[in-house]
Parts: C-alpha cells; sequence; structure tokens
C-alpha cells in the first residue's frame, strides 16, 4: 500500500519551466510584416501594388540624382558634362545658394546678421517651447524681437531702443487695466505701444547713436527662404495672442466688442489670402498719414498677421467651447474675476485643446507666405520664379529648384508637426 501511494502522488516541479520561443512567424520582421502589410488578401495586394509603385518611381528618379552634376557654371555645361546621360543639375543650387537663401540685393558681407538672428531665435523660443528650461531665459525672449530687428534690418541702436520702450508702456497699461477688462486692456496696450512709437520717432535727432549703427538694408533688399522665416515667425507670434483676444471678444457679454470681433472673423475668413496681399501692396498705404511711408514688410505682415488670427481664433473658440460648464463654474465659486479664471483655469485647458489646430494654422501660414512673390517680394519661390530662372545660364532648371524649396519647407514643417506631438503627450490633450 504504501509504494501505491507513493505511486499516486503527483509530480511537484522544483523550479519554473524555461519560457520557449514563440514561432518564427510570430516575432521579429516577419511578425511586423504579417500585421501590418500582409494581414488579409486585400492588404497583399495593396502592398504588392504599392511597391511596384515604389520600383517604378526609384528606378527613375535614383539614377537621376546619382548621376547629378554639381561644379558646373550653366545649364549647357551640365548638358555637355552628362553628355546625353540621365542626371540632375545641382550646380544651379551651388552657383546661386546664396540667392535662394537671402535673395539677390542683401549685401553679401552682411549675412552674418541674419545667421545670428537665427541662432538667437533658437535661444529665444528654447524657454518658451521646452518647459524645463529656467524661466529667467525668458527675459532674453522679451529682447530679442527688437535685437533681430536690429540686426537683420541695421540701421540706429535707437529704433529698437523705442520700440522696446513702447512695448513695457503697453505691457504696464495692460497689466493695470487688464484685470477690470481685457479687451480694454489688450486694444488700449496696442494704442499706447503706436503712441510711444510715434512719439519716440518724432523726437529721435537724425544721427543719434551714429557709433551703435549697422549698414543700413531696405526691406525691398530682403528675400530668399529668410523672408519666408521672417514673416512666418513674425505673423505666428503676433496672430496668436491676437486670436485669443478675438475668441474672448466674441465671447464677451458687451455687444459692441462682440460684434466687431464677430465682424472681423467672418470677413477675413471669408476673403482669399491673396486678396488681402493684393491690399497690403496697393491699398493699405491710404490708410496710414500721407507724409508716412509704411514699410511694405511691414503691410504684408500686417495682413497676414490679420488673415491668421481669424483662423486662429476659431481654433481657440472651439477649445472654449469644449470645455464643460463646471470649469467656469469652479472659477466662479473661487472668487476668482475674468481675467483670473481666464489666466488660470479656462485658457490653459482651452489652449492644451487646441494645440492642433493651432499648429495646422501655423505650418499653413508658413507655407503660404510664398504667396508674397505675387507682390514683387522676392521670397524662395519668387527668387526661383523670377531672377534665377530668367536668367540664361540657368533658364531650363526647374525640377532641382523646386526639389530645394520643397525640402527647407519639408524640414520646417516637419520639425514643427513632430514638436506639436511632443507637446500633446507632454500636456496629455486627451485627459481633462
Amino acid at each position: 500500500m504504501t509504494d501505491q501511494t507513493q505511486n499516486s502522488v503527483a509530480f511537484v516541479a522544483e523550479s519554473i519551466i524555461p519560457e520557449s520561443p514563440p514561432p518564427a512567424r510570430e516575432r521579429g520582421i516577419v511578425k511586423w510584416l504579417r500585421a501590418n502589410l500582409f494581414s488579409n488578401v486585400t492588404n497583399s495586394i495593396l502592398t504588392l501594388a504599392t511597391l511596384w509603385l515604389l520600383y517604378l518611381v526609384l528606378s527613375s528618379t535614383l539614377p537621376w540624382i546619382f548621376n547629378g552634376v554639381w561644379t558646373t557654371s550653366s545649364l549647357n555645361e551640365c548638358r555637355e558634362v552628362l553628355d546625353g546621360k540621365v542626371g540632375a543639375c545641382f550646380s544651379v543650387l551651388t552657383e546661386r545658394w546664396n540667392q535662394l537663401l537671402y535673395g539677390f540685393k542683401y549685401p553679401y558681407d552682411s549675412y552674418w546678421r541674419p545667421n545670428l538672428a537665427l541662432v538667437l531665435l533658437l535661444v529665444a523660443i528654447a524657454p518658451v517651447l521646452f518647459f524645463d528650461l529656467p524661466r529667467k531665459m525668458l527675459a532674453f525672449t522679451v529682447i530679442y524681437p527688437f535685437l533681430a530687428f536690429w540686426l537683420i534690418w541695421g540701421g540706429t541702436l535707437m529704433a529698437p531702443i523705442v520700440a522696446f520702450v513702447g512695448f513695457a508702456a503697453a505691457a504696464a497699461f495692460f497689466q493695470h487695466f487688464g484685470k477690470g477688462s481685457f479687451a480694454l486692456g489688450f486694444f488700449g496696450a496696442i494704442v499706447v505701444a503706436f503712441a510711444v512709437w510715434i512719439l519716440g520717432g518724432m523726437l529721435i535727432p537724425e544721427g543719434a547713436s551714429e557709433n551703435a549703427m549697422l549698414s543700413p538694408v531696405p526691406s525691398r533688399d530682403l528675400g530668399g527662404f529668410m523672408l519666408n522665416l521672417m514673416l512666418g515667425v513674425t505673423c505666428v507670434s503676433l496672430s496668436l495672442p491676437l486670436g485669443i483676444a478675438l475668441a474672448l471678444g466674441r465671447q464677451s457679454d458687451m455687444p459692441l466688442i462682440k460684434w466687431v470681433c464677430v465682424v472681423f472673423i467672418e470677413f477675413v475668413r471669408g476673403v482669399p489670402l491673396i486678396t488681402l496681399l493684393f491690399v497690403a501692396s496697393v491699398m493699405l498705404s491710404y490708410f496710414f498719414p500721407p507724409e508716412s511711408t509704411v514699410d511694405l514688410f511691414l503691410r504684408v505682415v500686417i495682413m497676414i498677421t490679420m488673415f491668421s488670427s481669424a483662423y486662429i481664433a476659431e481654433v481657440i473658440r472651439g477649445g472654449l467651447a469644449a470645455l464643460p460648464k463646471g470649469q467656469y463654474e469652479a472659477a466662479d465659486s473661487l472668487g476668482l474675476d475674468y481675467p483670473q479664471a481666464m489666466r488660470l483655469i479656462i485658457l490653459p485647458q482651452a489652449l492644451k485643446i487646441s494645440i492642433p489646430g493651432i499648429v495646422n494654422v501655423a505650418v499653413g501660414l508658413f507655407k503660404d507666405t510664398t504667396l508674397v512673390s505675387v507682390i514683387s517680394m522676392f521670397d524662395l519661390v519668387g527668387m526661383i520664379r523670377g531672377p534665377i530662372l530668367a536668367s540664361t545660364e540657368w533658364n531650363g532648371v526647374y525640377w532641382e529648384l523646386l526639389g530645394a524649396a520643397a525640402a527647407l519647407f519639408f524640414v520646417v514643417c516637419y520639425g514643427i508637426s513632430q514638436y506639436s506631438q511632443w507637446l500633446e503627450r507632454r500636456l496629455a490633450t486627451d485627459h481633462r
């Protein structure tokens, strides 16, 4: 009996059995291909068709790229070097790179100025884009626009100093009067800023601060991709606060402010941007005093900022509407007034929800800066369509120039898109 009892006791393992590897088709690249490209018959057919199309495109494109010529001085020399072979004439990029980036009139010996302004831009926007950096860096962010203006346009140092004083006066006005009425403080601050700038321009004597001069560069000499970057950064930076003000004004209880914002937003959104650019080029100067000569760059910035701020206002209004009513009631229960509730509770949540829409408007705005070529501003596309293709040396080169332009815009827009996705993950916009 004892032996039978011992034989009937089940075996108990004394150690964990090692894991067996999964089947070959359930791991590694094979699993990924089965799950993503060949999961069923339809997807398999589409995958094979796509691979065939990619083969057709790459088989004709890669030889054209790899056989490219970089060292000639004209299209005819490129064709002589290629001698009937298929190849790109990238020499136009090496010969005209400075015109593509800076325009054809910006002084060659002053290229260091926009380059330095670009490097300082990266430093200035870093504390705005990334929250972990020291907040003390925001002081340089405030100073940067005036410093960049002086670096790119040159001239006396007194002009950006007066502009900075006007900005400081506007900020003080908004800090004092914005507590009672956000709209009054915002629009009043704009009036104060313009008043200080005009008064300061009248009081600055000619020849002031001659020892702090950089060689002046008129706006008509700006061009190339530098002009696209300047318009994009300036207009996006200005349209965001203006769009917030318009969105809040559209929800205001004051009928006059509400209807002014409604009419402005609906009118601007109903007009094509190219029409507004023609207005900036031809008609906008009539709204300024007769003696004043308003720069075309400033007029274009005003119109593009108005256009993009109307779209951003609607994006932010959607974010405000997405917030539950309990958030507003929570602000009232804490005894917060309207500016405090907006600054501390409502706007932070609404802006988080609105991040994809704001980035979409920003990317579209940056690409739309190429429309300034229709009003004789030689941006990147304007340089390609105008001086470069009009020259006898490079008349007929299209794919190389337009491909370089597409690559530059793709790098910037893709960077903006990737940052927005990182910001959404960081702020967890899907959790309120």
